[in-house]
């Protein structure tokens, strides 16, 4: 049997070991998320998009994003996300929308199963719009042949 000063020891070991895995294993994950490209769309005519961007779409609109942040994403009493979106980061905007940013009126949506199954096609949706792939208003998917043309001029510079 062994001594109590060795189980100490075995038990300090195996609890470091444990640690530096858990820890390899997160800095691994987050590694592979920064990875990722920030934005990942498909539009064509700038109102048809793919799938997933469409469900965030349709999340931005169920949500009524538009009374703070614009019909066309830039700005009412919530900033441009057209700006905003140049330079944040996919995990600053997940941080963003679930835990809200209360001191500046802005709401989580942290326990709102919708956001959080499409959080990442609204900020694909978003990340569009910001680049000016995606036109403001309504969107089709891609398959949608008769889909109307988006508003003229939409994508000049203003």
């Amino acid at each position: 049997m062994s001594n109590p000063e060795e189980i100490i020891r075995n038990s300090g070991s195996a609890v470091l070991a444990v640690a530096l895995g858990i820890t390899s294993m997160l800095l691994i994950s987050v590694a592979a998320w920064a990875d990722q490209p920030p934005g990942v769309y498909t539009v064509k005519d700038g109102n048809k998009v793919d799938d997933k961007t469409l469900q965030g779409w349709k999340t931005w609109r169920a949500m009524a994003c538009e009374r703070c942040h614009g019909a066309a994403q830039e700005g009412l009493v919530g900033p441009s996300l057209v700006t905003s979106l140049k330079t944040l980061s996919k995990g600053d905007f997940h941080t963003t929308i679930t835990n809200g940013r209360p001191e500046k009126g802005m709401p989580n949506f942290g326990g709102v199963p919708l956001v959080q199954k499409n959080w990442e096609n609204l900020y694909n949706y978003l990340k569009g719009r910001s680049e000016g792939k995606i036109a403001p208003g309504h969107l089709y998917p891609l398959s949608q042949a008769d889909a109307p043309a988006p508003p003229e001029g939409w994508n000049k510079p203003k």
